[in-house]
């Protein structure tokens, strides 16, 4: 029962809660990253592909709007 548990602690984990922490740090760091954060960023974005797809139907990553001063 315990392996069952932790297997499932690990899958929650993977699937859900470590792809929303990479998420949030591409948000935060996309536009001022430097190449070897970058480089971090995409192979977080590999590793954890399972999750981030299944999270992509809620996210909205589209660019905030300009502010324009007038």
């Amino acid at each position: 029962m315990i392996v069952a548990l932790l297997y499932l602690a690990l899958a929650g984990a993977y699937l859900l809660v470590i792809p929303i922490a990479v998420m949030l740090y591409l948000k935060q760091r996309w536009y001022v990253a430097s190449s070897i954060e970058r480089t971090v960023m995409y192979f977080m974005v590999f590793f954890f592909l399972p999750g981030l797809l299944l999270l992509s139907p809620f996210v909205n990553l589209r660019p905030r709007p300009r502010q324009i001063e007038v």
